[in-house]
């Protein structure tokens, strides 16, 4: 059989409308794309059955993650974070590592598609062997951060990518839940100090553990270097996140491929410091908890739409709510009361 063959045969086994767990889990393990991008794929699902193939695939997989360097990179729209993602990886592949780019796009708010389409914006990364990026329309997600996009990052540690990076839309919050998922967050800012730095919530760089002004070539290195010193400033009159680390600002040009190096070197100290001191296993069991009370919330809301006896209570109690007859919290509770309390009518 050739190799073209055998690709096509990997394909008709993974696309498969309910695949087997154990099949695609060994396939994961065996680095195949395919089959990484079809438990993706299962993971986002809503079905039910695809969700339960999902669930058990991670059950599966558990033991091979928690390896990699887990990386979120956030900023405002315009500030390049697809040209500085692309660049990182070209030259983190050429140091001999593997990197998965797990970038949320934009949904559309009619079609609920991805608007932007990080493969066609990172060309150059996307033929390369040693990467695998996977574009998630953000669904409408608080923060714009993909609600699976946790466990995709499972499937990638678990397919051996050695360096996971999460780029996200960079609008809400979606510093906080990118934050929230990774061991490192990285804050890519643009030249211009002064004014751009009254317009930086604190929130936001205090979630920093490493802030990059891109764009520093050209005309532009002169005020790269002024909002450098304006964020250093900023950043020491704000307390450090972590007791092992301070937060560093650094320049790149990621259209020269300049400050990389010092970018990577930047992110292994912060993994190492983490690590030698206990706290990087600290913050993942933290974050672990957080995303378990995350899918209950979620869970029961998604229980509380599927629930009949709830649809036919709530125009009820949303006219009640609306024309001041009971308390929103009121009427949320007796709603509630249907879910924790089955034989409870309302």
């Amino acid at each position: 059989m050739s190799r073209t063959e055998e690709k096509q045969a990997e394909r008709r086994a993974y696309s498969r409308e309910l695949p087997d767990a154990a099949a695609l889990a060994q396939g994961i393990r065996d680095g195949s794309r395919t089959a990484l991008a079809r438990a993706i794929t299962l993971v986002e699902s809503s079905r039910a059955d695809h969700q339960d193939i999902a669930q058990k695939l991670l059950a599966e997989l558990l033991p091979q993650t928690g390896k990699a360097v887990r990386l979120g990179l956030s900023g405002a729209p315009g500030v390049g974070k697809s040209t500085f993602t692309e660049a990182f990886g070209q030259y983190l592949t050429g140091l001999g590592l593997k990197i998965a780019v797990l970038a949320i796009d934009p949904s559309s708010a009619r079609t609920g598609g991805s608007i932007l389409g990080d493969k066609t914006r990172m060309e150059l990364l996307a033929r390369n062997p040693n990467a695998f990026i996977r574009p998630s329309p953000s669904g409408g997600t608080l923060g714009g951060v993909a609600r699976r996009t946790r466990e995709a990052m499972l499937l990638t540690e678990a397919a051996g990518y050695d360096v996971v990076i999460i780029e996200t839309v960079g609008v809400g919050q979606s510093e906080t839940a990118v934050a929230d998922m990774v061991d490192m967050f990285v804050l890519l800012l643009s030249p211009g100090g002064g004014d751009e730095l009254q317009g930086i919530k604190r929130g936001i760089m205090e979630l920093a553990d490493l802030i990059v002004v891109n764009k520093a070539d050209g005309d532009l290195i002169p005020a790269a270097r002024r909002a450098q010193i304006e964020y250093k400033t900023a950043l020491h009159l704000m307390r450090p996140k972590n007791a092992v680390w301070t937060a560093h600002v650094l320049l790149a040009s990621a259209i020269k491929g300049e400050g990389l190096a010092e970018v990577w070197q930047a992110a292994s100290d912060y993994h190492e410091a983490l690590k030698g001191a206990g706290e990087l296993d600290r913050l993942r069991a933290a974050q672990a908890r957080a995303w378990m009370w995350t899918e209950i919330r979620e869970g029961l809301f998604a229980a509380l739409k599927a629930d009949e006896r709830a649809k036919r209570l709530l125009p009820v109690i949303e006219a009640d709510v609306a024309e001041g007859r009971a308390t929103p919290t009121a009427a949320a509770r007796r709603l509630l009361k249907l879910i924790l309390n089955p034989g409870n009518e309302g």
